[in-house]
């Protein structure tokens, strides 16, 4: 069995839902289809969710009711049939209806989660149906049944696997079933999700759950580029490459793939290929447990980025002291991207400053504070290690012309980090597709 993950742009609308209908019914193997609300639909509800919260409500109530119609042009683009065409419209008047209801209710912080929900529930739905209309068995599993993260907001993996084996076994016919991407129940119950992109996590977690043969991520780009193609003019889709390069991509700014989903597949050695829904026969990139060959791979940038630097004398040949200075960041659940030390300074970088003013307010018990901001974080992957030679020449030669902030080596055999001032971050990636990849 496989799983298929459609992102939001490939179900953005009637035409892109009968793509990928084309994609799921294209091949027989049987499938989880997991799917992400109509792009533009979680921003919407998003914002919905925030007027409320601030009273707004006539509004948030006409913004929604423009939603409204936006999916009643999608039914009567997407269906042929009166019936299920009816059907579809009677349901987008009831789901609709469930959320202004939340207009007139007291306004509370756990509505907007499940506010934010309905985008996948619609989609699924409307998805399934169409599969129906087209003479295909789907079953429709509710991903509130089987999905559910612990009281750290972590995923439930035992409930997880055996709650949908469960499901499984109570359709055993089918050849297709169709879920929702993000949503979750937490611990106690109630509606939560996977963070944003999270629908690329739903389809890992459930690949892990049935030992998929193959998880396929489509979505509006033909695989990851070696460059980030907003910005580098000239790049190309990486065929292959291992679970630790991509997780490294992934984290550090390629926005093609969730950071978190590649453990899942990883922890259960399955592939995950990224597919392009407009372009279904390119092939795309394939992410497995080969081991890197040697090459650079690819170069991801994270912007966002803020440098702390804590200078003090009383590291000089002190144990303990990194300790006391990380316990700092954990207390303010604030995780470090990049550190690098000397005999008397550590400097380490943050992309969460929502803790700031009180983390450097801790820090400055250690000693002096430096802090820098609108900082990038270039990632290069590939196979650095310590036999390979030649390669930290060629890195320094693609920065030759951007002052660096920071450099973190060692730590993965994956990864070089570079830290530099984001408005060098344009200059520094054309160098990189010149300079390490022979691409103008």
């Amino acid at each position: 069995m496989q799983v298929l993950k459609f992102g939001g742009t490939s179900v953005g609308s009637a035409h892109r839902m009968k793509e990928v209908f084309q994609i799921v019914v294209s091949d027989p193997i049987p499938k989880i289809v997991v799917l992400s609300a109509v792009s533009g639909t979680t921003n919407q509800l998003l914002l919905y969710a925030q007027r409320l919260g601030a009273g707004n409500q006539i509004e948030a109530i006409k913004e929604l009711k423009n939603l409204q119609s936006e999916y009643h042009a999608l039914i009567t683009g997407l269906y042929t049939s009166e019936e299920i065409s009816a059907s579809g419209h009677a349901f987008i008047d009831d789901c609709f209806k469930y959320l202004m209801d939340f207009a007139e209710a007291e306004y509370k912080l756990s509505s907007e989660k499940s506010i934010v929900a309905q985008g996948e529930l619609i989609s699924t739905q409307l998805f399934t149906w169409f599969m129906h209309e087209q003479g295909h068995e789907a079953v429709l599993l509710p991903a509130l049944d089987f999905m559910r993260i612990d009281k750290s907001s972590e995923p439930d993996e035992y409930f997880i696997k055996s709650m949908l084996e469960k499901e499984l076994q109570l359709t055993k016919s089918s050849l297709t079933y169709v879920t929702q991407g993000y949503i979750c129940r937490n611990a106690y119950g109630e509606i939560d999700n996977l963070k944003r992109g999270g629908s690329d996590y739903t389809a890992t977690l459930l690949g892990q759950a049935i030992q998929a043969s193959e998880i396929q991520i489509w979505t509006d780009i033909d695989g990851m580029h070696n460059n980030d193609p907003r910005i580098v003019s000239n790049t190309y889709p990486v065929k292959h490459l291992s679970y630790d390069e991509a997780a490294e991509l992934a984290y550090f700014g390629a926005k093609i793939l969730h950071p978190s989903c590649v453990l899942p597949a990883q922890k259960g050695n399955i592939p995950i290929r990224l597919k392009n829904t407009l372009l279904p026969a390119a092939e795309g990139t394939l992410i497995s447990a080969r081991k890197a060959s040697g090459e650079i791979t690819a170069v991801a940038a994270k912007d966002g980025i803020t440098a702390i630097k804590i200078k003090s004398g009383r590291m000089l040949m002190a144990y303990g002291f990194l300790k006391k200075i990380f316990e700092i960041f954990e207390r303010y659940q604030t995780p470090v991207d990049m550190v690098t030390t000397s005999e008397v300074a550590v400097s380490l970088t943050i992309d969460n400053t929502s803790q700031l003013s009180k983390i450097l307010l801790d820090l400055r018990e250690f000693g002096q504070v430096e802090v820098d901001e609108n900082l990038s974080i270039i990632c290069l992957v590939g196979n650095f290690t310590s036999d390979q030679r030649g390669y930290a020449k060629k890195i320094f030669t693609a920065f030759e012309e951007v002052p660096i902030r920071m450099i973190s080596y060692g730590g993965s055999k994956y990864n070089v980090s570079v830290l530099v001032q984001s408005e060098f971050k344009k200059t520094a990636l054309q160098a990189i597709n010149r300079t390490l990849f022979n691409l103008t």
